[in-house]
């Protein structure tokens, strides 16, 4: 079992910068694939970010590519996802997920095997 707390979120202006992290519980994190998914009322889950197990593979959604850069510390047991040139349609409650093959970079929700309990993000015009 892994249990995953986000933190990070807030409001920011258009233009700003936000950095989420997500920390998971379990000795083992380090084996697990991760990635970061946004959701809006109305909208179903979206995802945004995967890395793989080691950080050494990145996946991003066309939407935050160039501005979103996930990475992970697995001695800290944490992915981050750095937020940069935000937008009025950046605003969501992030969530982060965990995938047990490892090396998945799964863009589908139903991949994932855990989450955490999502952390707003509003992003101003």
């Amino acid at each position: 079992q892994v249990q995953l707390v986000e933190s990070g979120g807030g409001l920011v202006q258009t233009g700003g910068s936000l950095r989420l992290s997500c920390v998971a519980s379990g000795r083992t994190f380090s084996s697990y694939a991760m990635g970061w998914f946004r959701h809006t009322p109305g909208k179903e889950r979206e995802f945004v970010a995967a890395i793989n197990w080691s950080g050494g593979s990145t996946y991003y959604a066309d939407s935050v590519k160039g501005r979103f850069t996930i990475s992970r510390d697995n001695a800290k047991n944490t992915v981050y996802l750095q937020m940069n040139s935000l937008k009025p349609e950046d605003t969501a409650v992030y969530y982060c997920a965990a995938e047990r093959s490892g090396n998945k970079l799964a863009t589908n929700r139903r991949s994932y095997d855990y989450w955490g309990q999502g952390t707003q993000v509003t992003v101003s015009s």
